[in-house]
């Protein structure tokens, strides 16, 4: 009788079940996204080889349950003619999860789902020490928890005021979460305290006048989790405005992780065994 290799079948999206030689099968999905199209194929598939009915991740991921050993390799064939893959397990870089972003939702300040292609295509299945789980978020409103992955990306708007724009209405004022706006409209002055923006980007879009601008950028956090043991993840960088600064960010983090991460040791707390201070270090330096 031919040996399974479990841990291999794990590696490449298909999980043991409690019932005999059946298997979940994670699909890989990115950025929450699916075609129409694909999605037949996966009912398809599901009637077909599982039981007709799917399973939705807390990961924005689809699993097909009931997969019989035998037949795993024509469940993947099928896929594959669908344009779809199987997702990833154990430790490597997981399926990478996105809201909407600035493509549809109105509050966005990022192109959440360009971006998590781009992370998609240059690092999914990456082997590593542990898991590592990436999430993008396109703003303030934090549907994706940024802070609960590995490494979490959020969409923020650096504000500007032009005062020659302005008429004093104090709707900036009203909207701003952290009340560092200040408008006096009988002298017709406005303070703004920039050091304690969030870089919500509230005050841009809700100013009547354009007399707000703001320039788009990521706001990066490291180290969460939240599992067995939960970490909020931490924000160890100012804002950054360069895709290309963000995926020197993402490589030097990984490098890092791969450096110094021990097996079975989560991000997090490989931060917390070798020091913050050391990946804000190596992050400064690629930055400068």
């Amino acid at each position: 009788m031919e040996q399974v290799d479990y841990k291999e079948l794990k590696k490449g999206g298909f999980m043991r079940q409690v019932q005999p030689d059946h298997f979940s099968m994670r699909l890989r999905v990115v950025g929450g996204q699916i075609k129409s199209e694909q999605l037949r194929a996966v009912s398809e598939i599901s009637q077909k080889y599982g039981q007709g009915y799917v399973h939705m991740t807390s990961r924005q991921g689809i699993e097909i349950p009931y997969i019989k050993l035998q037949d795993i390799e024509t469940a993947k064939q099928e896929l594959a003619q669908a344009g779809l893959q199987t997702g990833a397990c154990g430790a490597r870089v997981r399926t990478i999860t996105a809201c909407q972003g600035s493509t549809i939702c109105p509050s966005g300040l990022i192109d959440t789902t360009a971006l998590a292609g781009i992370l998609d295509e240059k690092y999914f299945a990456r082997d590593l020490p542990h898991k590592f789980k990436f999430g993008i978020t396109g703003c303030r409103n934090n549907c994706l928890k940024a802070e609960e992955n590995d490494l979490g990306i959020k969409g923020g708007l650096k504000p500007n005021w032009d005062a020659d724009k302005c008429i004093y209405c104090g709707l900036c004022e009203a909207v701003c979460p952290t009340q560092v706006i200040n408008v006096n409209q009988d002298e017709q002055q406005l303070k703004f305290e920039e050091s304690g923006c969030n870089y919500c980007g509230r005050c841009v879009k809700s100013c009547p006048t354009d007399a707000w601008e703001g320039k788009s950028g990521f706001i990066v956090s490291f180290g969460g989790l939240f599992g067995n043991q939960i970490s909020v993840g931490r924000q160890i960088l100012p804002i950054i405005f360069s895709e290309q600064e963000l995926m020197w960010v993402v490589d030097t983090t990984l490098n890092f992780f791969e450096k110094h991460g021990k097996a079975g040791e989560r991000f997090g707390k490989t931060l917390e065994r070798v020091g913050w201070d050391l990946l804000e270090k190596e992050l400064q330096e690629v930055l400068q």
